[in-house]
């Protein structure tokens, strides 16, 4: 199961060794609502090599004014505390997959 990211946990999370993928989405947001179980499965399938989790966006203002996020759904990868990839939008699973196989 996906993470669940707030203002409080990011910078514990994002400056772990392991890498870290954050799902930027609000419950109103239909395309945020597609990804969703894609997000899930890959945090599933990848639980122990890479921490994959969401960060609702109308509930912890620091983090998405510190990467400026406007749009939803974006999706950025981190390695070692610094932004590797980004995805804004939806997407289908094998998309996302190639960018967290990119941070392995």
């Amino acid at each position: 199961m996906a993470l669940t990211i707030t203002d409080a946990n990011f910078e514990e999370l994002v400056k772990s060794d392991k890498p870290l993928v954050v799902d930027f989405w609000a419950e109103w947001c239909g395309p945020c609502r597609m990804i969703g179980p894609f997000v899930e499965e890959l945090a599933q399938e990848y639980e122990g090599k890479v921490t994959i989790g969401k960060l609702n966006v109308d509930e912890n203002d620091e983090v998405v004014s510190q990467f400026g996020i406007r749009t939803i759904p974006t999706i950025l990868f981190f390695k070692n505390g610094q932004i590797i990839d980004k995805h804004i939008g939806a997407a289908q699973k094998n998309v996302l997959e190639d960018k967290i196989k990119a941070l392995l």
